[in-house]
């Protein structure tokens, strides 16, 4: 079918398998996907891909409005993704897949989302450094960085710890796997914990440790 799948976070459980040990699961929830494009490299794309739509929202702006109308697609997509079509399947505009279609339990994949932001971070927070003495004339200064360099070069070098903006960076957990599908609910269960917020969407990926 195609390499991957998009899905929303719904939050962290537990689950026991049949032996009887506990394992920690992410619960997320998949979409259906609409094909909105077909891209080839013979299009002016100039490479092959399946646009898909997912999610629903209230207004359309003009131009996805006169796009679904082109395919008289009766539906209200919050957002567009791309995926690549397996040799072996086949597709057609207005066509809708599962997530059942592309993935099965026990398949290994790569998740990728927006770590949570938590704004504007000092050094302990961000980088995990440990607090200075209190003693010796300084206990208003005991979360900070301290001495950043020495006098030469005499400038700040690039990639240095310092305060700054934490998170809401693009993030992806490799080799994850799928421990359950619900094609009646669209429901996964993905061992491990995956980078996002709640209700944020992420992708999921073929991961390269199982492709052939």
């Amino acid at each position: 079918m195609i390499n991957g799948y998009i899905a929303k976070k719904v939050g962290m459980t537990q689950i026991f398998t049949p032996e009887g040990k506990k394992i920690s699961v992410t619960k997320l929830m998949a979409p259906t996907l609409t094909v909105t494009q077909i891209k080839t490299s013979e299009t002016k794309d100039k490479y092959s891909a399946i646009q898909f739509a997912y999610g629903t929202r209230k207004r359309l702006n003009s131009a996805i409005k006169g796009k679904m109308s082109k395919l008289k697609l009766d539906i209200t997509p919050s957002n567009f993704v791309e995926f690549k079509l397996k040799a072996d399947a086949t597709l057609a505009l207005g066509d809708q897949i599962e997530v059942s279609q592309v993935f099965n339990p026990g398949d290994k994949i790569d998740v990728t989302g927006t770590s949570k932001g938590h704004g504007f971070a000092g050094v302990i927070k961000r980088w995990g450094f440990r607090r200075q003495p209190v003693s010796g004339g300084q206990s208003d200064r005991v979360r900070a960085p301290g001495s950043i360099g020495a006098q030469t070069p005499g400038k700040v070098l690039k990639g240095k710890k310092m305060p700054g903006h934490f998170g809401n960076k693009t993030r992806t957990v490799t080799s994850l796997k799928i421990y359950s599908i619900n094609p009646e609910t669209r429901e996964i269960l993905v061992t491990g914990s995956v980078p996002g917020a709640i209700n944020s969407y992420m992708t999921l990926i073929v991961s390269k440790h199982q492709r052939v």
